[in-house]
């Protein structure tokens, strides 16, 4: 599904083993590819949230450079 530019939303269920399928849109979208690590955020009032991959690299850089300041 799409909304205003930039903006997407799509469905997925849970198998019975808690896991869902990220659809195939959104994994070209964002290029995840089998084998791939995703964090996932998650707020109990606003919800879940998977940040793209680079997010990974930019929080670990944030973290460790803040480590080797202090």
């Amino acid at each position: 599904m799409k909304g205003p530019k930039g903006k997407y939303a799509w469905t997925v269920k849970i198998g019975e083993k808690g896991q869902f399928v990220i659809p195939k849109e959104a994994r070209e979208l964002f290029d995840i590819h089998p084998g791939d690590t995703l964090i996932l955020l998650a707020d109990e009032e606003k919800g879940i949230a998977i940040p793209p991959k680079t997010f990974i690299q930019q929080f670990s850089a944030a973290v460790f450079d803040e480590e080797e300041e202090n």
